[in-house]
């Protein structure tokens, strides 16, 4: 009994799966496993930060990370570190990113799997006389070569671009912690300023008042009178513009830690750390920078991705399209006076490929080395834009620190000499109240200018930081001081 044409059709081509298959389980298996990790990412990030980071991917483990968040937040102070780490946990930006991990991965994965072969039957002589059903069955089953023959170049460029991926998350990462602590200064620096103004409130009510009872009983003048009312209606609006900004800076942090709803009940100090006792040394922050910015290291990867992709270019630049059909036909055909349908199985082999008569590559070629040359000379630049943003960061680093020095041990040890002396004047009446408390708001305007020079310090400490890691999102930044309104003393 001879076999049916489709099985004899199907075990001609069954070969030609039965390898693919097994290549593709233990590709599948390989790579499945990448895109479900961050892998050195966490690594480099706890090396560079301290802190740590994840990639939250299902729904028990969002809720594991948001009931970590909660406790460190929830109705607590928290200090810069903390800040950070919540961050790092919870902001759905970096979430993001790290996805964009797993995308890269998949593309290793999709360019090391085999081809799909294209298979096509074509029947013939449906319903012939004396033949049955069908004259003839053809199969064929078609393949790109060319594809086959730049299988290592394509899956070298994917893994060059997933080693970028993860160097990119690492550098959203960094950023997002130089952004989160900057937030964290500039909430904390606000508070502080709002803290001196409400001080100075107390000085300016009293002033207001005092001048209020004297102007009644005649003993000032009505200008005397008009300039304390002044200076207690100006800083009043200064202390709602400070309470504004404070409130919009610790907006932002609470933007930046991904927190909403009841997470929101958390605080900050009124007050930042003092200077620290030395300044850091960074003889060589040209050289330290070049080494570790990870914005270098990804225009690195950016660069090799290309001269990967230029060679792919000039390997295909004649041929573009090369492709193989293998099949089979099986012919019936009955003879002149036999009974019986004789079969006859014949291999053939098809070759399909371009020619380039119109188009020889040259376009495609000069395509490649022009984007490379780009990234080449955006690299070289960015080279020189490290050096120089380093040198700047540290240079403004050491002249905030002089400068917040210079209010904490030179104008702030003098002007509480003048307020204890005004006080004692006072006590023996050779000064009037008026004086005392126009020395009094000196002495609370050079607090407001001290608080605002130790906020820049800590930004320019942050931004330094930056400048080495990352190259974006660290302090640096100097905000406006706020000072006490001005207004002269009433005269007798």
């Amino acid at each position: 009994m001879s076999t049916p044409l489709s099985k004899k059709l199907i075990l001609l081509i069954m070969p030609l799966f039965i390898t693919g298959c097994s290549a593709t389980a233990a590709i599948d298996e390989e790579f499945l496993s990448k895109t479900k990790t961050l892998g050195s990412v966490r690594h480099e990030v706890k090396q560079k930060t301290g802190k740590q980071s994840v990639w939250v991917q299902n729904s028990n483990h969002a809720a594991g990370v948001a009931k970590r968040v909660h406790g460190m937040i929830h109705k607590k102070t928290i200090n810069a570190d903390t800040a950070v780490q919540v961050a790092l946990l919870n902001n759905k930006d970096l979430q993001a990113s790290y996805a964009s991990i797993g995308l890269s991965a998949t593309e290793i994965w999709q360019q090391s799997l085999p081809e799909n072969p294209t298979v096509s039957i074509e029947l013939l002589g449906i319903g012939a006389p004396g033949l049955g059903l069908l004259r003839s069955v053809e199969g064929w089953v078609a393949k790109d070569i060319l594809r086959r023959l730049t299988h290592d170049k394509r899956v070298a460029i994917a893994e060059t671009r997933f080693d970028q991926a993860k160097k990119q998350a690492v550098l959203d990462t960094l950023r997002l912690a130089a952004q989160t602590r900057t937030a964290w200064i500039n909430a904390v620096a606000a508070f502080e300023t709002v803290t001196y103004l409400n001080q100075a409130q107390v000085a300016a009510d009293a002033s207001s008042e005092l001048a209020l009872k004297l102007g009644q009983s005649g003993a000032i003048t009505k200008t005397a009178q008009a300039r304390e009312h002044v200076f207690y209606a100006e800083l009043a609006g200064q202390r709602a513009e400070a309470k504004l900004a404070a409130a919009m800076a610790k907006d932002q942090l609470t933007r930046l830690m991904g927190l909403w709803g009841s997470e929101v009940t958390y605080f900050v100090p009124d007050k930042l750390r003092a200077l620290p006792k030395k300044r850091k040394k960074k003889v060589h922050v040209e050289a330290e920078a070049l080494k570790q910015r990870v914005d270098l290291q990804v225009a690195k990867l950016e660069l090799e991705a290309l001269a990967k992709s230029y060679g792919l270019t000039n390997a295909t630049r004649y041929l573009t399209d090369l492709g193989i059909r293998t099949g089979a036909e099986i012919e019936r055909e009955r003879e002149e006076g036999e009974s019986g349908v004789n079969e006859t199985l014949v291999g053939q082999v098809e070759l399909d490929f371009n020619i380039p008569i119109f188009d020889s590559g040259k376009a495609r070629l000069r395509r490649a080395e022009l984007n490379y040359m780009q990234a080449a000379n955006r690299l070289a630049a960015m080279a020189v834009n490290v050096r120089a943003e380093a040198r700047g960061a540290y240079a403004v680093y050491n002249a905030r620190y002089d400068i917040a020095r210079h209010y904490k041990r030179n104008v702030l040890p003098l002007r509480n000499i003048i307020a204890e002396q005004a006080l004692l004047t006072n006590n023996g009446m050779i000064t009037n109240t008026f004086e005392l408390l126009q020395d009094t708001r000196g002495r609370l305007n050079s607090l407001i200018l001290s608080a605002g020079a130790k906020r820049d310090f800590w930004l320019a400490d942050a931004g330094l930081t930056a400048a080495v890691l990352s190259g974006a999102g660290g302090g640096g930044g100097e905000a406006g001081a706020v000072t006490v309104a001005e207004a002269g003393g009433a005269g007798h």
